[in-house]
């Protein structure tokens, strides 16, 4: 292993790589501590909110949120909404591709459509976290965080309510900026690597403060065997998620190969591969939907319970007191339905935009015992299902198991995405070495 990880450094564009993603890390940490100004009262009930001595709910919501934006929401910085405006507004943009049949030709076209989608989406993240910034400035507010008097539109301070609206946007946007740098200079997908490294950076803090709770909380063994249980359910969980990401199925495919004996051109022998159909194929992306799906409701909700008009401010109550509670049966429920929907979702989006059938065809290449054409794309479609129910129960399971049992510092969906991302970002080194020396940093 040492020997494999010196062989990476030993390459200098790999090295660069992964210089320049430890850099635009190390930016995004200085951005996350870099605050919007509060008063001294405002800090002080920020501090007792994220400690739990406020509104419960809220801060339980608070802290989701938090966990995501890597300490960020804690401190109010300038990044505090985080890159969710723009993964919802990747989610409306997948919504919408099979709505509008000009987006359903232009954003399938390859490369050119890989570049649109990402220009569309990057358009629509703008308003999407101006909209959120919004609802959670008025969250601040009913918190007593941000004084009322300084959020409004109409009144003297509407230059000061819209500066900090504008400064939270413009770090989101450069959150997005820097993933995009990274995906395209670095190592790894980079909106993925950002939220990795937001979720590791709270990561001592939320251990010693378990191992402080167990040592402070009079359980004496008890307190701590509870502590090592919940740390060897995380190991297992670990363990079980590497299964999942690295499951696959192999599909033999034959290429027929040219072969000139002489004068003569002989056509007849085939060359055997096959193409590996992953149980998990679309990683930790349904995870991260999921909690922002489940997430901007809440913030919604959070944000219309003062309205005067009765039924919507009792829908929002109803919403926060059971949709936004990670301690209810409800909540798991939504979110386990969540991550099922969007694994099936992106999984069959991944698929339509490969066109492997297609591919394969237009190669020469067959499947054993399958016609080309409709007969192997009936085939592939109907291995893809059911590897898809297998693989999205079991990240469905994987993502509501650590709300039943928290797992040491990496409750809720943290250790999953963690383990995603990692697996994701080795994978593609490996891809990197296998090009240049034909052995992965693994192998």
């Amino acid at each position: 292993m040492w020997e494999k990880i010196q062989n990476f450094w030993a390459m200098p564009d790999l090295r660069n790589k992964l210089l320049f993603t430890l850099g635009m890390l190390f930016i995004f940490r200085v951005l996350a501590n870099i605050p919007v100004p509060l008063s001294a009262e405002g800090q002080r009930r920020l501090i007792d909110l994220f400690a739990g001595r406020g509104d419960a709910a809220l801060g339980q919501l608070l802290g989701l949120l938090d966990t995501f934006s890597g300490g960020s929401l804690q401190r109010f910085s300038i990044v505090a909404l985080s890159i969710y405006p723009y993964i919802t507004a990747t989610i409306v943009t997948q919504l919408l591709i099979p709505i509008i049949p000009a987006w359903r030709e232009r954003l399938t076209e390859g490369e050119t459509g890989k570049q649109l989608f990402s220009r569309i989406t990057r358009l629509m993240a703008v308003p999407l976290a101006f909209l959120q910034g919004i609802g959670q400035l008025s969250i601040f507010v009913q918190a007593g965080i941000v004084e009322s008097s300084s959020f409004t539109f109409v009144g003297p301070a509407w230059l000061d309510t819209l500066s900090m609206l504008a400064t939270l946007v413009a770090g989101t946007m450069i959150l997005v900026w820097l993933g995009e740098l990274i995906t395209e200079y670095g190592v790894g997908n980079g909106i993925s690597i950002i939220i990795f490294a937001g979720i590791v950076s709270t990561l001592p803090s939320n251990i010693q403060q378990d191992i402080v709770t167990a040592i402070t909380s009079g359980g004496g063994g008890s307190a701590m065997i509870s502590l090592l249980v919940s740390c060897l359910l995380g190991l297992l969980l670990i363990v079980g998620m590497i299964y999942l990401y690295l499951g696959q199925k192999r599909i033999i495919v034959r290429y027929p190969t040219k072969r000139r004996v002489g004068k003569d051109l002989l056509v007849g022998a085939a060359s055997t591969t096959y193409i590996p159909m992953q149980v998990n194929s679309v990683g930790m992306v349904p995870l991260i939907f999921a909690s922002s799906t489940a997430i901007f409701p809440a913030l919604l909700a959070r944000y219309l319970t003062a309205s005067p008009v009765k039924w919507l401010s009792g829908s929002a109550l109803w919403i926060s007191t059971y949709l936004a509670n990670t301690r209810l049966w409800s909540y798991w429920v939504l979110y386990f339905v969540l991550v099922v929907a969007f694994t099936y979702f992106y999984t069959f989006v991944q698929w339509e935009q490969q066109r492997l059938p297609e591919m394969l065809q237009k190669q020469g290449a067959v499947i054993p015992g399958q016609r080309p054409g409709v007969g192997t794309e009936k085939y592939l479609l109907a291995i893809l299902k059911r590897l898809t129910l297998v693989g999205a129960l079991s990240l469905g399971v994987a993502a509501v198991l650590p709300l039943l049992i928290p797992v040491g510092g990496l409750d809720s969906t943290k250790l999953l995405i963690v383990v995603g991302v990692v697996l994701d970002t080795v994978r593609q080194v490996n891809a990197h070495m296998q090009m240049r020396t034909y052995k992965g940093l693994l192998s």
